[in-house]
């Protein structure tokens, strides 16, 4: 295949990448591996096993690593970035519409429908992530665990996930047989035909392991973080909004394991609660901007980046549609910048093996963790959905019913995320102009 050949598809991609990170594999194993033949099943699955222990977005991180086998480092940075750049243009437009008319009735009316299907959103991610990993007692053990750290004791993400680890590894030591991790993307013994790179296809030049290479992928990494960030601390100073969202979201990158509802607790716990960029009800309404655009929903944000550096109009009050942009692309840069990283360095040490790569006993720890942590974003969200003016007043029985329908359509019914959300959105608009 011809790197613009890549590139049309990687742009392509950008703009219908629907549907969450299992819909964003779907739709390259569909074109990749099925329709167009560039790289075999194994191949394919050999990247995706890679990827998925890997923290960070999943899906973006395959694009990169294919992009990259196929036309090296350029190829993998083309891909990565074409699989972000449309969604980070939709959301940073989203987002000033929704800072600049979010009060109009009507968009109002839209948000307070869309806020009920976010709720079942996260509510069906805690169903599905813990349906696939919940498997026995110590594992449910980890999650309630770990629910019960975040809302009883407000003990930060990392720590959790630093504890699952631990658990994780001494459980695999103790009952190796309770940490295996079934079904999930093993060996592929479905066949479609010879393709480009195949299964027996020699690894690239470009893709065996040297330290060299390791060494330089390394540094030029730390660079490419260092230098933007020491130009916001001597412009900004370490206290300022900038800054602060660089090292933030720096951390984030490597701490979400488990896709990116894994990362959703860990941004509203430190953008909400710690520094304030935003409100909780702003957090509902960026998630929904989030899923209805294509892209990572780890995309999520670029919203809180600009809807934070809007505010704080960190370059002026008369210049806060700047300050937002420059957040959001910032944010941007400094969550992904690993994920880039993870592939160009660790790709060729899974080329040069070309085993199946299992989960560990800490990754499946962790992971069960995460169940317990998003179930507490669920009540975080409910929580200020139900009793939008706190527990002394009112719960809001039409945002009930809504949040409870929405979570049927999408769990029982298998509804699609924008089928969801474009009806409670309607509901919501319909209720505020007759009410």
């Amino acid at each position: 295949m011809s790197f613009w050949e890549a590139f049309r598809f990687w742009l392509k991609l950008g703009f219908i990448s629907f549907g969450g990170p299992a819909g964003q594999i779907a739709i390259m194993h569909q074109e990749l591996v099925e329709k167009r033949r560039w790289l075999s099943e194994r191949r394919f699955l050999h990247a995706l096993n890679y990827c998925m222990v890997l923290p960070g977005p999943e899906a973006q991180q395959l694009a990169t690593y294919i992009g990259w086998l196929m036309h090296r480092t350029w190829g993998g940075i083309v891909a990565g970035v074409l699989f972000v750049l449309p969604s980070l243009f939709i959301l940073i437009a989203l987002s000033w519409l929704y800072v600049t008319f979010g009060d109009v009735p009507l968009v109002a009316g839209l948000f307070y429908g869309i806020k009920p299907a976010v709720t079942a959103i996260v509510v069906r991610a805690v169903h599905r992530i813990g349906s696939r990993t919940l498997k026995n007692f110590p594992l449910w053990g980890i999650a309630a665990a770990s629910f019960v750290a975040m809302f009883a004791a407000n003990v930060p993400f990392p720590i959790i996930i630093v504890a699952a680890a631990l658990a994780g590894y001494a459980g695999g030591r103790i009952a190796p047989d309770k940490f295996k991790v079934g079904g999930g993307h093993g060996k592929a013994d479905a066949s479609y035909g010879l393709a480009l790179i195949d299964d027996h296809t020699p690894t690239p030049v470009h893709a065996r392991f040297r330290w060299s290479r390791l060494v330089v992928i390394v540094l030029i990494g730390a660079l490419l973080w260092l230098l933007p960030m020491s130009a916001l601390m001597f412009t900004q100073g370490w206290r300022g909004t900038l800054a602060q969202m660089g090292w933030f979201f720096t951390k984030a990158a490597f701490l979400t394991f488990g896709g990116a509802y894994a990362v959703l607790p860990y941004v509203y716990q430190g953008a909400v609660g710690t520094y304030g960029w935003l409100t909780p009800t702003q957090m509902i309404d960026g998630l929904a901007l989030g899923e209805t655009t294509p892209g990572p929903l780890i995309m999520v944000v670029a919203f809180v980046g600009f809807v934070g550096g809007h505010a704080a109009a960190v370059f002026g009050p008369e210049r806060s549609l700047l300050s937002g942009v420059v957040a959001a692309t910032l944010v941007t840069w400094f969550t992904f910048l690993p994920s880039f990283l993870f592939i160009f360095a660790g790709g060729p040490l899974v080329e040069s093996t070309r085993e199946d790569l299992k989960f560990t006993a800490p990754l499946t720890a962790i992971t069960a963790a995460v169940v317990g942590v998003i179930l507490n974003l669920a009540l975080f969200f409910g929580y200020h959905v139900l009793w939008p003016h706190g527990f002394a007043g009112a719960v809001d029985a039409l945002s009930a019913a809504m949040a409870v329908a929405a979570a049927v359509a999408l769990i029982r019914f298998k509804r699609s995320v924008i089928e969801v959300i474009a009806t409670c959105a309607v509901i919501g608009l319909a209720a505020r102009v007759l009410y």
